[in-house]
C-alpha cells in the first residue's frame, strides 16, 4: 500500500513539473487580471455612517429612566429601522439633496441596523465619492430625524454620531481580490494540468510501445501449429 501512495504521488510531483510553465502561466495571468480590474476598472464605493438613539420623550422633565422603558425602546429599533428605509423618509432626503436622485435610487445605497441589545441605530450610506457618501447619510439621518415623530410617535430620535468623511473606500478590496484570483488560478491551472495529463497518449514507457505494436511479452514463447 505504502509502494502504490509513493507511486501516486511521485506521478502527480512528475506532472506538476511537466506542466509548471502552464500552471504559472494561468496563475500568474489570473492574479494580474484581478489587480488590472481592481486598480484600475472597478469603480471605487465609499461608506458614511451615522448613529441615532432612540429614546424616551422628556416632556416633564422627569430624567429617571426605567428597565422596562430601555427593554421597550430596543424592541422599538426594528419599527424605527423600518421608518429610517420607508419611502417617505428616503423621499425627504432625495429633496434635501437636490441633485436629481430619486428616493428609491437613494435607497438603494442606504442600510439601517440596529445595534443588538441596544437602543442604537446604524444608518450607513454609501456613494461613489467621499462627499457623495457623506451627503448621502447625512441627508437620510436627518429626515429620518425629522419625520419620524410623524409616523410613530412613540419615542425620540436623536443622532448620536454624525457621519464622517470616508478617507478610503471600502469596495473593492483589491488585496483580497488579487488572492481569490491568485487561488482560482492555481487550482483551474493544476485542474487542466490533470486533463491534459489525462488525455496525453503519446507513448512514455517500453511497456507502453510494446502494447502499441501488440509485441509479445518478455518470457513467452510464441506457439506455432506447424508441429
Amino acid at each position: 500500500m505504502n509502494e502504490e501512495n509513493n507511486i501516486d504521488l511521485s506521478q502527480f510531483v512528475y506532472m506538476l513539473n511537466k506542466r509548471k510553465y502552464i500552471i504559472i502561466a494561468i496563475t500568474l495571468a489570473a492574479a494580474v487580471i484581478a489587480g488590472i480590474f481592481s486598480y484600475f476598472v472597478a469603480s471605487p464605493v465609499y461608506q458614511s455612517k451615522v448613529t441615532v438613539i432612540v429614546g424616551k420623550k422628556n416632556d416633564t422633565g422627569n430624567s429617571t429612566v426605567q428597565y422596562n422603558d430601555v427593554m421597550m425602546y430596543q424592541n422599538l429599533t426594528k419599527t424605527y429601522a423600518s421608518i429610517a428605509t420607508s419611502k417617505l423618509v428616503q423621499g425627504k432626503a432625495a429633496e434635501k439633496l437636490g441633485n436629481g436622485i430619486t428616493g428609491d435610487k437613494l435607497s438603494g445605497s442606504i442600510t439601517v441596523t440596529p445595534e443588538t441589545g441596544t437602543q442604537i441605530l446604524d444608518i450607513i450610506a454609501q456613494g461613489g465619492t467621499p462627499k457623495e457618501a457623506l451627503d448621502r447619510v447625512t441627508a437620510v439621518s436627518e429626515a429620518f430625524v425629522e419625520n419620524s415623530p410623524s409616523v410613530y410617535n412613540a419615542g425620540e430620535v436623536n443622532i448620536m454620531d454624525k457621519g464622517e468623511l470616508p478617507k478610503v473606500p471600502v469596495k473593492p478590496n483589491k488585496k483580497l481580490n488579487i488572492a481569490i484570483a491568485f487561488f482560482l488560478g492555481l487550482m483551474i491551472s493544476v485542474g487542466i494540468s490533470f486533463l491534459l495529463e489525462y488525455m496525453d497518449s503519446t507513448l512514455k514507457t517500453s511497456e507502453d510501445v510494446k502494447r502499441y505494436l501488440d509485441l509479445p511479452v518478455l518470457g513467452t514463447i510464441p506457439v506455432h501449429d506447424d508441429m
